[in-house]
Protein backbone atom coordinates (compact mmCIF):
# COMPACT_ATOMS: atom_id res chain seq x y z
CA UNK A 1 0.00 0.00 0.00
CA UNK A 2 2.86 2.33 0.83
CA UNK A 3 4.41 1.80 -2.60
CA UNK A 4 1.25 2.79 -4.50
CA UNK A 5 0.28 5.61 -2.13
CA UNK A 6 3.63 7.29 -1.52
CA UNK A 7 6.68 5.88 -3.34
CA UNK A 8 5.37 5.84 -6.93
CA UNK A 9 3.63 9.26 -6.74
CA UNK A 10 6.76 10.84 -5.26
CA UNK A 11 8.92 9.30 -8.00
CA UNK A 12 6.43 10.56 -10.57
CA UNK A 13 6.50 14.05 -9.11
CA UNK A 14 10.29 14.13 -9.19
CA UNK A 15 10.27 12.97 -12.82
CA UNK A 16 7.65 15.57 -13.73
CA UNK A 17 9.70 18.32 -12.10
CA UNK A 18 12.92 17.10 -13.77
CA UNK A 19 11.29 16.87 -17.19
CA UNK A 20 8.56 19.54 -17.35
CA UNK A 21 7.78 18.71 -20.98
CA UNK A 22 6.33 15.39 -19.72
CA UNK A 23 4.43 16.83 -16.74
CA UNK A 24 1.13 16.33 -18.59
CA UNK A 25 1.77 12.56 -18.48
CA UNK A 26 1.86 12.40 -14.68
CA UNK A 27 -1.86 11.94 -13.99
CA UNK A 28 -2.56 9.37 -16.77
CA UNK A 29 0.42 7.32 -15.64
CA UNK A 30 -0.64 7.49 -11.98
CA UNK A 31 -4.12 6.32 -12.92
CA UNK A 32 -2.59 3.43 -14.90
CA UNK A 33 -0.33 2.42 -12.03
CA UNK A 34 -3.18 2.59 -9.51
CA UNK A 35 -5.50 0.56 -11.74
CA UNK A 36 -2.84 -2.11 -12.21
CA UNK A 37 -2.35 -2.18 -8.44
CA UNK A 38 -5.93 -3.31 -7.78
CA UNK A 39 -5.45 -6.91 -9.01
CA UNK A 40 -2.25 -7.12 -6.95
CA UNK A 41 -4.18 -6.42 -3.77
CA UNK A 42 -6.95 -8.84 -4.78
CA UNK A 43 -4.34 -11.59 -5.24
CA UNK A 44 -2.90 -10.70 -1.82
CA UNK A 45 -6.39 -11.15 -0.35
CA UNK A 46 -6.60 -14.55 -2.07
CA UNK A 47 -3.24 -15.43 -0.52
CA UNK A 48 -4.56 -14.44 2.89
CA UNK A 49 -7.56 -16.74 2.45
CA UNK A 50 -5.29 -19.57 1.30
CA UNK A 51 -3.07 -19.05 4.34
CA UNK A 52 -6.16 -19.18 6.55
CA UNK A 53 -7.19 -22.47 4.95
CA UNK A 54 -3.70 -23.86 5.49
CA UNK A 55 -3.91 -22.80 9.14
CA UNK A 56 -7.19 -24.72 9.43
CA UNK A 57 -5.43 -27.82 8.00
CA UNK A 58 -7.22 -27.55 4.66
CA UNK A 59 -4.11 -27.14 2.54
CA UNK A 60 -5.34 -29.24 -0.35
CA UNK A 61 -8.85 -28.09 -1.02
CA UNK A 62 -10.89 -27.18 -4.05
CA UNK A 63 -11.27 -23.66 -2.64
CA UNK A 64 -7.50 -23.15 -2.57
CA UNK A 65 -7.22 -24.47 -6.13
CA UNK A 66 -9.96 -22.08 -7.26
CA UNK A 67 -8.30 -19.10 -5.54
CA UNK A 68 -4.95 -19.93 -7.15
CA UNK A 69 -6.62 -20.21 -10.57
CA UNK A 70 -8.32 -16.83 -10.09
CA UNK A 71 -4.95 -15.37 -9.10
CA UNK A 72 -3.42 -16.73 -12.32
CA UNK A 73 -6.19 -15.17 -14.40
CA UNK A 74 -5.83 -11.83 -12.60
CA UNK A 75 -2.04 -11.88 -13.07
CA UNK A 76 -2.23 -12.48 -16.81
CA UNK A 77 -5.04 -9.95 -17.26
CA UNK A 78 -3.16 -7.29 -15.28
CA UNK A 79 0.04 -7.95 -17.21
CA UNK A 80 -1.72 -7.78 -20.56
CA UNK A 81 -3.55 -4.59 -19.59
CA UNK A 82 -0.30 -2.95 -18.49
CA UNK A 83 1.46 -3.87 -21.73
CA UNK A 84 -1.42 -2.74 -23.94
CA UNK A 85 -1.66 0.57 -22.09
CA UNK A 86 2.08 1.07 -22.55
CA UNK A 87 1.57 0.72 -26.29
CA UNK A 88 -1.45 3.08 -26.19
CA UNK A 89 0.52 5.69 -24.24
CA UNK A 90 3.39 5.34 -26.71
CA UNK A 91 1.00 5.93 -29.62
CA UNK A 92 -0.39 8.99 -27.78
CA UNK A 93 3.19 10.29 -27.35
CA UNK A 94 2.99 9.87 -23.58
CA UNK A 95 5.64 7.15 -23.40
CA UNK A 96 9.16 6.55 -24.60
CA UNK A 97 9.94 3.53 -26.80
CA UNK A 98 12.56 2.46 -24.26
CA UNK A 99 9.89 2.28 -21.57
CA UNK A 100 7.76 0.11 -23.87
CA UNK A 101 10.73 -2.24 -24.29
CA UNK A 102 11.31 -2.24 -20.52
CA UNK A 103 7.65 -3.15 -20.02
CA UNK A 104 8.48 -6.41 -21.81
CA UNK A 105 10.32 -7.40 -18.63
CA UNK A 106 7.12 -6.79 -16.66
CA UNK A 107 5.26 -8.82 -19.27
CA UNK A 108 7.59 -11.80 -18.90
CA UNK A 109 7.45 -11.63 -15.09
CA UNK A 110 3.64 -11.44 -15.15
CA UNK A 111 3.41 -14.43 -17.49
CA UNK A 112 5.78 -16.38 -15.23
CA UNK A 113 3.71 -15.55 -12.12
CA UNK A 114 0.53 -16.56 -13.92
CA UNK A 115 2.08 -19.85 -15.05
CA UNK A 116 3.28 -20.65 -11.54
CA UNK A 117 -0.15 -19.89 -10.04
CA UNK A 118 -1.93 -21.98 -12.68
CA UNK A 119 0.46 -24.88 -12.08
CA UNK A 120 -0.02 -24.66 -8.33
CA UNK A 121 -3.78 -24.57 -8.85
CA UNK A 122 -3.63 -27.76 -10.89
CA UNK A 123 -1.42 -29.52 -8.34
CA UNK A 124 -3.58 -28.45 -5.39
CA UNK A 125 -6.72 -29.62 -7.20
CA UNK A 126 -5.15 -33.01 -7.95
CA UNK A 127 -3.95 -33.32 -4.34
CA UNK A 128 -7.44 -32.42 -3.09
CA UNK A 129 -8.93 -35.15 -5.27
CA UNK A 130 -6.40 -37.68 -3.98
CA UNK A 131 -7.05 -36.64 -0.40
CA UNK A 132 -10.81 -36.96 -0.92
CA UNK A 133 -10.38 -40.46 -2.38
CA UNK A 134 -8.11 -41.40 0.51
CA UNK A 135 -10.60 -40.13 3.07
CA UNK A 136 -13.39 -42.19 1.48
CA UNK A 137 -11.39 -45.45 1.48
CA UNK A 138 -10.32 -45.30 5.12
Amino acid sequence: MLVYAWVIPSLGQSLASSYPEFAYCYLPWMILIWVTGIPCYVVLAFGWRIAGNIGKDRSFSAENAKLLKRGAVLAIADTGFFFVMNIVYWLLNMNHPGIVLMSMVVLVIGIAISAVLATLSHLVRKAAELQEQSDLTI
